[in-house]
């Protein structure tokens, strides 16, 4: 190395407590500020960071994991030999086929005929209803994904008149929104990133609001799920899909208003995550509004976004401030109300069993996870703070809680060789 470089301020490889402090000052997180939320003192953060203590062990570790937004493990901890992510899940068996269709160039199909756009919305629509029934939602939507891909994508390509064009594009954009609840929290996020980027392309040919609406919410996801980096991408996506669909909302469908609504709740998801509270309930407090406006049985295939799921995001949004009181309030408060779709009820087992464990309720935050469990065993296993809280109670001091956690880790397979 030339002698006028750069110095290395660390030579020697990085420790645990060197890789916190960087992480936490990235955030703009303050010592006293994590070592609050860590529930330790700024004096046991500081030794830690210094160095002066060893690394904690793994339940300290997943919760600072946690704080700092650490997707992969190994950014913390500095093993590179078996990087662990925490937020993503097993590959599904139906994977591959998935990518096939994905990856495929349909040009012509041959002497095939296209489906109609019509035929391919009522076998999308099914898909739909399958999914909301499964238990082992990404086992139905995997067998039926990779023939809807193709054949969405040739009725784009068989299209002549404008019209027809656009009919198929709008639904080759929402089958590429189903793709993508299928990809979600699988070990390929090339594929997941190219699924949403072809969606909001089909989406934008289409010219249908309810199709960009879909896309726009779930980019503005993926851009989110990227990391606090990405934060400002999330909401720009969200802002300008809410500036071209808020407009329509007085002669709306239900349709379009249910995805107008679950943009404006994702613009508080967002602003949680930033832990901007008052912003945050705002745009809840918003689309509570849009929720009310749908029939009460209503209930948006895509987002789920119906006045049944407004609780469920109440809880959410507290979960994300670190809210540990407030968390389990909207979660007593939400439990009454019922949830049609199996993977999204898992889903809100899930955000309920994190209210519990951040209020110091571990034990019914596994009991929570059980019932996750029993809705949707799949959403549990691609879960990445489910299966935080189950590594976590596995070092439980207490017996039983820990016997509890190493069934449900048998179950959903953590603990396989």
């Amino acid at each position: 190395m030339p002698n006028d470089a750069t110095p290395n301020p660390h030579p020697d490889p990085l420790g645990f407590g060197q890789r916190m402090q960087i992480l936490r000052t990235r955030r703009g997180m303050s010592r006293p500020t994590a070592a609050g939320l860590l529930g330790m003192s700024p004096s046991w953060v500081k030794q830690l960071e210094r160095g002066e203590i060893g690394m904690p062990k793994l339940p300290v570790v997943l919760r600072i994991a946690e704080l700092l937004r650490v997707r992969d493990l190994s950014d913390l901890t500095g093993d590179q030999t078996a990087p662990v992510d925490l937020f993503i899940g097993p590959g599904h068996r139906r994977l591959p086929d998935v990518r096939a269709a994905v990856n495929t160039l349909t040009l012509g199909g041959g002497d095939r005929q296209a489906p109609s756009a019509a035929h391919l919305t009522a076998r999308l629509a099914k898909a739909w209803a399958a999914r909301h029934k499964a238990p082992n939602h990404r086992e139905v939507i995997g067998e039926l994904l990779p023939d809807l891909i193709r054949d969405a994508q040739l009725a784009v390509r068989q299209a002549d008149a404008a019209a027809d064009r656009r009919a198929a594009q709008a639904v080759l954009s929402e089958v590429y929104s189903l793709s993508q609840f299928f990809i979600a929290y699988q070990p390929d996020s090339a594929l997941l990133w190219r699924v949403a980027e072809r969606g909001m392309v089909a989406a934008q040919e289409s010219e249908d609001p309810h199709a960009i609406g879909v896309a726009a919410w779930l980019a503005a996801q993926a851009h989110r799920d990227s990391g606090r980096a990405h934060f400002d991408a999330a909401d720009a996506m969200t802002r300008e899909a809410l500036a071209f669909l808020e407009p329509l909302l007085e002669t709306a469908d239900d349709r379009t208003a249910a995805i107008t609504g679950a943009l404006q709740f994702e613009a508080g998801y967002t602003a949680a995550r930033r832990g901007e509270k008052g912003t945050a309930w705002g745009w809840w407090d918003k689309a509570q509004a849009t929720a009310k406006r749908l029939p009460s049985a209503y209930y948006h295939p895509v987002t789920s976004f119906s006045r049944a799921i407004m609780g469920a995001h109440a809880v959410t949004v507290a979960v994300e401030l670190r809210a540990g009181g407030e968390s389990v309030r909207q979660a007593v408060t939400a439990d009454a109300t019922a949830i049609p779709s199996r993977p999204r009820l898992a889903r809100h087992r899930i955000e309920e069993a994190r209210a519990y464990q951040l209020d110091g309720q571990p034990e019914t935050a596994l009991a929570t996870l059980e019932r996750a469990h029993q809705a949707a065993p799949e959403t549990v296993r691609y879960n990445g703070y489910a299966r935080r809280i189950v590594l976590e109670e596995t070092e439980s001091r207490v017996p039983a809680r820990r016997q509890r956690a190493a069934v449900l880790a048998e179950q959903l397979g953590l603990l396989a060789a």
